[in-house]
């Protein structure tokens, strides 16, 4: 199975557009891990027509928070509609195994021992000031922490969260049944970029 992890980054935040509507934000950056290929590439808006191919060739696309962000910001700019491709939303799934709408950051620090190197914040602030190398580089690492944690669970059957508030951390097991099984009828029309 192909599979992608992916996350963006963005130019604006909600507050500097008045809406609460991911669609209504601008996107700085994608970053794709290709399980295929096994490396990470980054996409600028310009570059956009040269991604578009590496979503419709995956068989999932793996993201955190990528069901109620990424995929509606991410159609705003797509012909089509992402969201007829199989999808796996790593927050989701942990909130539906744990009761808990956990941060990547905590999930990272519990499962992997390791923190995110920023916010998102922060690379919104970044790409305001023209430091564009900076968010590609916060947002590739947080592609590689999303698929090692991905990896972990399919592994592992479960994730471990890191609380804030007590640095505990506790386990939650969690149903990996057919997130790697194909899905012949999650497909979309080949791009014409």
């Amino acid at each position: 199975m192909n599979y992608i992890v992916f996350d963006i980054e963005t130019k604006n935040v909600f507050s500097d557009v008045g809406s609460t509507n991911p669609r209504d934000l601008d996107i700085s950056v994608v970053s794709i891990y290709e399980k295929r290929t096994g490396g990470v590439k980054s996409f600028l808006e310009k570059d956009f027509g040269s991604m578009w191919p590496i979503f419709e060739g995956a068989d999932l696309i793996v993201g955190y928070n990528s069901e109620h962000f990424d995929i509606p910001l991410l159609n705003k700019y797509y012909h089509g509609d992402l969201g007829h491709l199989k999808s796996l939303d790593l927050m989701t799934k942990i909130k539906e195994a744990s009761g808990r709408w956990p941060k990547l950051d905590n999930v990272a620090a519990g499962t992997l021992g390791r923190n995110k190197i920023s916010h998102g914040l922060e690379a919104t602030e970044w790409w305001k000031q023209g430091k564009y190398e900076d968010v590609i580089k916060y947002c590739e690492e947080d592609v590689l922490i999303t698929k090692d944690i991905f990896e972990y669970i399919l592994a592992n059957k479960k994730v471990r969260i890191k609380e804030k508030s007590s640095n505990d951390i506790f386990e939650v097991n969690m149903d990996t049944s057919g997130w790697l099984e194909i899905d012949n009828k999650a497909k979309i029309t080949k791009s014409l970029f």
